[in-house]
């Protein structure tokens, strides 16, 4: 996904935070079967200026330091690990801090709305947001549109075209690099994707 997250790790009486950047390549995650994960993914446009996305583009991750069994480090300060019931006001929070800030050109990009700068600025403005550029996440997006269409049955070639591939072979060597599987395996729901959430980004 071309979002960036915050995810809360439980894992063998341990918890952590990792912040995750966003991705341009399909990649595989590590889930043990005791562990429990809270993840607070940000809409494209939210960033935290002390993080730059595309620094942790592709799993260059980075967990934040420990401070107590119920706290980590962040920006000189120890803060309360969130929970699913106070993760909109731990966002709040580290809004009101200036840890997490927003660059409203991204939203009127991809609304196609008409920039009001130079299109270079606009494009440097979206990467330095995001982490990957404009294109990039069009075809993150198409792809995931494909994927959530083969998984409700529809034939291949009827998503090539309603995806706007410009036929099968470029649907799957698509899906093969974003998703990590041909339009078969999805189909036939080989693997778990993590990606498919039913919640938008905060």
């Amino acid at each position: 996904l071309p979002h960036w997250e915050l995810v809360v790790t439980r894992h063998a009486g341990r918890t952590s935070v990792t912040v995750r950047g966003p991705e341009t390549k399909a990649t595989a995650a590590d889930c043990p079967a005791e562990g429990e994960w809270l993840a607070i993914r940000f809409k494209l446009g939210a960033f935290m200026p002390l993080l730059p996305p595309a620094a942790m583009r592709d799993r260059n991750d980075v967990t934040l330091p420990e401070a107590s069994s119920r706290s980590f480090w962040l920006n000189g300060s120890a803060w309360e690990y969130p929970e699913f019931d106070n993760a909109e006001a731990f966002v709040a929070r580290l809004a009101k801090r200036g840890l997490i800030a927003t660059d409203g050109s991204v939203r009127s990009a991809l609304c196609g709305d008409s920039p009001v700068q130079t299109l270079r600025t606009t494009q440097r403005r979206f990467l330095k947001a995001t982490g990957v550029t404009h294109a990039a996440v069009r075809q993150i997006q198409r792809a995931r549109q494909a994927t959530n269409l083969l998984r409700t049955g529809a034939p291949i070639l009827d998503v090539a075209c309603r995806a706007g591939y410009y036929d099968q072979a470029h649907l799957c060597r698509s899906l093969k690099h974003y998703i990590g599987q041909t339009p078969g395996q999805i189909m036939r729901r080989e693997e778990q994707l993590s990606f498919l959430y039913n919640t938008e980004p905060v």
